[in-house]
């Protein structure tokens, strides 16, 4: 392997994987001085100079010339790190016993197999400054959104290459549900972590976690990306429905018409990307009370009982307001609770209608199984006439129980009322 050919090897590595050129000159010199200690023992006396943009590449060995009687019978005498006063003087005449001789060296003398195994650990040398680039650049994008062409699908994962053809994956586990991508498509996701994995850094990208919703509000809504409005807390089921608690530090601006926009502009973006994920936008507050009730939007609350110190909260609405405040398989109820951090539970305002007081589901424990309680009671119903009210077919629709189990149970409760 010639000298030029190494050098411009290496300028192909630096053009490909953005190399600078300080520590590419550095790996390079590196490599070429591992070369010498493995065959002299130490390299000290080598000179290595490197002309990247041209190709070029000197290599010089400097020898102490010695008295040839020396040179002759000393033991410490050494041809890689000194030279006899009459073989120097072959050169030039004028040298002198103790001065430095400084020659220009190939690579090819130290061997063809040396050179091989030297554009090998070039190789090898540049190959982990590339994966340890992508693993710092990755690791300081964490929480960022990026863009990439979906490369390969496969049964668990998608592979995604972005711009420098970096591959990154995006697990199905945090994928929407309704995403659907094949070969070529472009994707948008946060990069949720990066680790190294043999040797090779492993980039894991989301659509699911919130930070993905939050990066996206902040590329749509420009009061967020300069800090004027702040986004507190979210809560989301992915591809479903999502709550975003926002508060805006300038009384002129409405936090929440300037994350939604105008008849919905900014916020409509948002949605598609995110598969017609529902997203309710209120206002934070640090009122307990007042915060869960902005949560449990759009149901319309009639008055609420907080206890903050055990992360409780007790609220009575109507019953038309019931099924709003519980949401489609109790999403609206579970987001809420996510959001504020606060246990809810749902009670109905008794208006008429059945006779006698409401009794809470926890009384049944001894006819009912206490894990069919705590199902009902996933879904907002804590007392028996809220049960009551939903009637067979909405049970059977908000629940995961049989028909036959929530006949049971409709049965022992009517019976409590009939008594």
């Amino acid at each position: 392997m010639e000298q030029v050919n190494l050098i411009e090897s290496f300028a192909e590595f630096k053009d490909l994987k953005n190399i600078d050129r300080v520590t590419m000159m550095s790996i390079l010199e590196d490599v070429i001085r591992n070369m010498i200690t493995k065959r002299y023992g130490r390299a000290d006396n080598y000179d290595v100079i490197i002309n990247v943009d041209k190709g070029h590449l000197e290599l010089f060995r400097n020898r102490e010339i010695v008295d040839d009687e020396w040179a002759e019978d000393s033991f410490d005498y050494d041809e890689n790190f000194h030279i006899a006063l009459s073989e120097a003087r072959k050169i030039d005449p004028d040298f002198e016993i103790g001065d430095d001789f400084s020659e220009p060296v190939s690579l090819e003398s130290f061997g063809r197999r040396a050179v091989l195994a030297l554009g090998q650990y070039l190789r090898m040398r540049v190959s982990d400054l590339e994966k340890d680039g992508i693993y710092k650049k990755y690791k300081e994008r964490i929480g960022e959104i990026i863009s990439g062409e979906v490369y390969q699908i496969w049964k668990k994962e998608l592979l995604v290459v972005d711009d420098e053809g970096n591959e990154l994956l995006l697990p199905k586990s945090e994928m929407i549900p309704n995403d659907f991508y094949k070969k070529g498509d472009t994707i948008r996701a946060v990069v949720k972590g990066v680790e190294m994995k043999n040797n090779a850094p492993t980039i894991v990208l989301s659509r699911t976690a919130e930070i993905f919703l939050e990066k996206l509000f902040e590329q749509e809504v420009p009061e967020i990306f300069d800090g004027v409005i702040v986004i507190k807390r979210i809560a989301r089921i992915p591809g479903e429905r999502a709550k975003v608690a926002v508060e805006s530090y300038d009384d002129r601006i409405d936090p929440v018409g300037a994350c939604v926009g105008m008849k919905g502009s900014r916020i409509h973006g948002i949605v598609r990307e995110l598969r017609n994920e529902n997203i309710d936008v209120i206002n934070y507050t640090s009122n307990a009370s007042l915060f869960v009730t902005r949560a449990l939007s759009p149901a319309k609350i009639s008055s609420i009982r907080v206890d903050e110190e055990n992360k409780k909260a007790d609220v009575y609405l109507k019953a038309d307001q019931v099924s709003l405040a519980i949401g489609k398989g109790g999403q609206n109820i579970k987001l809420a609770s996510k959001l504020t951090g606060y246990e809810i539970d749902v009670f109905r305002e008794t208006e008429g209608g059945m006779d006698g007081e409401d009794v809470a589901l926890d009384e049944f424990r001894d006819e009912i199984e206490d894990w069919v309680i705590d199902v009902l009671k996933q879904i907002g119903c804590d007392t028996a006439k809220s049960v009551l009210e939903l009637g067979k077919d909405d049970l059977v629709k908000r629940t995961d129980l049989e028909e036959e189990t929530i006949e049971e149970v409709l049965s022992v409760l009517r019976a409590e009322f009939e008594e």
